[in-house]
Formats: C-alpha cells, structure tokens, sequence
C-alpha cells in the first residue's frame, strides 16, 4: 500500500500535487472546525438545558449559566432576549458555512486534478504508435485517485455540516422556550 502510494506520488505531476494538498488543507480545516464548533456548541446546548430545566422547576429562577442570561442581564425584555438569541445563533453557527463550502468545492477539486491527470496520460501515448489498455489503464486509475481524495473530502464536510447545523437547531429550541418563558413570567 505505501509502496504504491509512494509510487503514485513519484509519478504525478504538479498540478496532481497541488490538488492533494489543497484537499488536504481542506480535510485538515474540516476535522479542525467541528472538533471546535462541536465541543462548544455541546456545552453551550448542556448550559442552556439546565438552564431550561431550572425555569421549568420549582425553583422558576435562571441559571447563572445560560448564555441568554448573560446576555440578556436578567431583562425579560422581548425585543432584548430576541436580540440575544440571534447574537448567540450567529456566535454558534460560525465557522458552518466554511463545511458547506468545503463539501461542495472538494469533489470538483479532485475531478480537475482527475481530468488534468487524464489529458497527462493521453499526451504521453500520444508520441506512442500502440497503446493497449493494458497501459492506459493503470494512468486513468492513477487520474482518478485525485478524484476519490475530493469525494471523501466531501463526505467528511458534509456529514460534520450536517452534525453541526443540528447541534444549532437544538440550541435554538432551547433558547427559544427560554425566552418564552421569560416573556410569559414578565
């Protein structure tokens, strides 16, 4: 397997190598933005939680946690809690756009280095008078690695984009019934 890899790499061009490490960075900026957004959209969703919890006790007090409570300076004020719910969906949803971006761009990056990596190929059998498949082959297949290295790029993005954006919506539900609550007692 490394031996391939190895030789894979010895026999790509420029443009092949410029497309893995773009889809590299790519994967690298992916893991990195959910690992992040993820540890604090989960704590951030657990606070809010309790937070609700605690309105919808006995106690009926808010938790000095909440985000919407810091926010809001214990004010009940409709129009300051809505406020304080769009700062907090555009504070959590940061960086979420970035997987959308990079889910839809990743598997065109792959097809260009494929199709640049295709017309390499056709270029060297050009000079020759006989190609069997037996030789194009092997170059095509070497193409389309550019090509599988985009679509899992994509499937990574995608997926954590779709993680992510649900870990938002949950929030947003919590922080909504919040302030609900908050209006209602007055």
């Amino acid at each position: 397997m490394i031996t391939t890899l190895l030789n894979y790499l010895a026999n790509s061009s420029a443009i092949t190598y410029i497309v893995l490490a773009l889809l590299s960075t790519y994967l690298i900026i992916t893991f990195w933005i959910f690992f992040y957004r993820n540890a604090a959209l989960t704590k951030l969703i657990s606070n809010e939680k309790k937070a609700l919890e605690s309105l919808t006790s006995r106690e009926a007090r808010f938790s000095p946690l909440s985000a919407l409570n810091k926010c809001s300076n214990n004010s009940n004020s409709k129009e300051l809690l809505y406020a304080c719910e769009i700062n907090l969906i555009k504070d959590a949803s940061q960086g979420i756009s970035w997987l959308a971006i990079i889910s839809s761009t990743s598997p065109f990056i792959g097809l260009f280095g494929t199709v640049v990596g295709i017309l390499e190929s056709f270029a060297k059998f050009a000079s020759q008078s006989k190609v069997a498949f037996s030789v194009i082959a092997p170059a095509i297949s070497e193409a389309l690695v550019a090509t599988a290295a985009g679509i899992l790029v994509a499937i990574f993005a995608y997926t954590f984009h779709q993680i992510i954006s649900r870990k938002i919506y949950e929030l947003n539900i919590y922080l909504k019934a919040e302030s609900q609550i908050l209006i209602a007692k007055g």
